[in-house]
């Protein structure tokens, strides 16, 4: 297990913390591919990269670097670094134990199944995506506290400091950040009242994002723990920035928030052991039946994004989808068929009408059988391997940038809206285009269902791989293609990650493709077969670490976010 820190290092610590303070402005040293001998934290920022890397140094475990990073992204990446929204937690020591930790957000006391619906049973537009009503139950805060208590090694109060230091002195938006921040002053206009640090009549590159009332915020964390954010005077806040939305989140609400452990889901894909997040996140099980579905096939002698490759793949991809819509939601509430999902036999039969010559039209695929068998998209995500071989992949969210775009007033941050996430109404597509049923519908205390795959892959019984990202419903098939990119086709890490990506869904019937992903010929080879493309710009935003033959870590950020940054020693 993961063992007590010293007292000198918790000292030299005490005193790094104390001295932090964010450099001026001369554009961020964002190393996108890294290699280093003990440690690698890769996350979305410069800034909180070099926060847990420093924690690293200074006697942490990857457990305390997570979390110092989270907090430190909760300040510089606010459209979706948060405490005001939630996530998944996969950890792996050192010894081997594996541990995940859910503190998504959970639909409020007060909500109801058709609460997006109008009296005629329409979804009505932007009510679960925007303003007051779309927020869950923030689980962040909690989350953290969880995960420390289990398996951190630092005083938690050092882990918060540096993410004080950067709220209160501020830091410099980059130019992605400064034109983002400016895209949506529209919407925090009409969901805030003035004043608020992120309504400016424009934001340039270099400008400071000084966060005063998120400091003091995160100083009553400090000073209170969970209840410096769920009582208190930052509940207080919350339920009167609800009372004046009419949002629906309460008191009681907050103070029954409790983030769960639960136990990961675990496959074999060949000489892999792959390790994922559960319900109520959607991303391991998926992965797991996609490795499945392919794993008979000879991928690698098909060759790198060849027609009969990416073929496969989005075949065993839409399938998957098929049965996240109908099956998978949070445990706690419905009876996921977990075990079924991931059966060798049942994932035989999902692919018994796989042909390689033509595309399967998804609406002649249902969501599996089991009588066949017997037996944002605004998101953010952290990889970290310490010194000790102890691994972490994190993966948090607001769901749309900047959440539901409510930004608390008294209290410094957004709140998400995750609401959206559940079936607003069975059969009708989010934000992002999934479709959902029963499992997932609308129920008070319930967790909607996720995306988000973090994940960590072992090979020869050491930990080979840790990667995530965001991405929404493109989460899970960009942390499956960069697996296969690195085990079946032989691509270095950094290859992996930047190589261009693909996504099927099931619905709607379409090739998600990333601009310039397929060459000519490949395109009208999948044409051929029966398949539509539409292009995209860009996917998920991997954050990856692989652990190299020589003992080495190689962490790789993703050039789809300027900001992605690996730092290592």
């Amino acid at each position: 297990m993961l063992q007590p820190i010293s007292f000198v290092c918790w000292l030299l610590l005490f005193h790094a913390c104390q001295q932090y303070a964010p450099a001026p402005f001369e554009g961020y040293d964002t190393t996108k591919s890294l290699v280093a001998k003990e440690a690698m934290v890769v996350s979305p920022h410069a800034l909180s990269s070099d926060i847990g890397a420093a924690i690293l140094q200074k006697g942490g475990n990857a457990v305390d670097a997570a979390i110092a990073v989270q907090f430190a992204i909760a300040v510089c990446y606010p459209r979706a670094g948060n405490i005001g929204g939630g996530g998944f937690m996969l950890i792996r020591t050192k010894e081997g134990i594996i541990d995940a930790l859910d503190y998504r957000e959970k639909a409020p006391a007060a909500a109801s199944r058709d609460m997006y619906l109008d009296s005629l049973g329409n979804v009505i537009p932007s009510l679960s995506t925007e303003g007051h009503l779309a927020a869950g139950v923030p689980g962040t805060v909690a989350g953290l506290f969880a995960a420390h208590e289990k398996y951190g090694r630092l005083p938690m109060r050092e882990l918060i400091k540096p993410a004080i230091a950067l709220a209160d002195r501020g830091y410099a938006v980059s130019e992605t950040e400064a034109t983002r921040l400016n895209n949506f002053q529209e919407l925090f206009k009409k969901y805030n009242n003035q004043p608020n640090p992120f309504i400016k009549s424009e934001w340039k590159t270099g400008d400071r994002l000084v966060q005063p009332e998120l400091a003091r915020t995160l100083r009553r964390i400090r000073d209170r723990g969970t209840a410096g954010f769920y009582e208190g005077p930052t509940a207080d806040a919350i339920v009167a920035e609800m009372q004046s939305g009419n949002g629906i989140i309460t008191h009681e609400d907050l103070r029954n928030y409790r983030p769960d452990w639960r136990q990961p889901v675990v496959g074999q894909y060949k000489h892999f052991r792959v390790i994922s997040m559960p319900p109520a996140s959607s991303g391991g099980v998926a992965l797991l039946q996609i490795l499945g579905m392919v794993e008979p096939f000879p991928l690698s002698e098909m060759g790198f994004h060849s027609p009969k490759a990416i073929h496969l793949m989005v075949e065993a991809e839409r399938r998957a989808y098929a049965d996240r819509a109908e099956h998978l939601g949070d445990t706690d509430f419905y009876d996921v068929p977990i075990d079924s999902l991931l059966d060798k036999n049942y994932l035989k039969s999902r692919m018994s009408d796989f042909s390689p010559t033509r595309a399967t039209v998804s609406n002649a695929i249902l969501a599996g059988n089991f009588s066949l068998v017997k037996e944002t998209f605004e998101t953010t995500h952290t990889s970290i391997i310490d010194a000790e071989g102890n691994a972490v992949a994190v993966t948090t969210t607001l769901n749309s940038n900047f959440g539901c775009k409510v930004w608390v007033d008294g209290a410094g941050f957004f709140l998400n809206n995750e609401m959206d996430d559940f079936s607003v109404k069975p059969g009708v597509p989010n934000q992002f285009g999934l479709v959902g049923a029963e499992a997932n519908a609308i129920h008070p205390g319930k967790r909607m269902l996720s995306s988000m795959t973090p994940t960590i892959i072992e090979r020869d019984g050491k930990v080979f791989l840790v990667l995530g990202a965001p991405g929404g419903s493109t989460i899970i098939t960009a942390v499956f293609q960069v697996f296969m990119n690195v085990s079946e086709f032989n691509l270095n890490l950094e290859a992996a990650v930047n190589a261009g990506r693909f996504h099927h869904q099931w619905l709607p019937d379409e090739i998600q493709v990333e601009k310039g992903a397929f060459n000519d010929s490949t395109r009208q080879a999948l044409e051929a077969k029966g398949h539509r493309l539409r292009e995209v710009n860009y996917m998920a935003v991997v954050k990856a670490i692989q652990r190299l033959p020589n003992g080495q870590l190689h962490g790789v950020g993703d050039p789809r976010n300027p900001d992605d940054t690996a730092r290592g020693y």
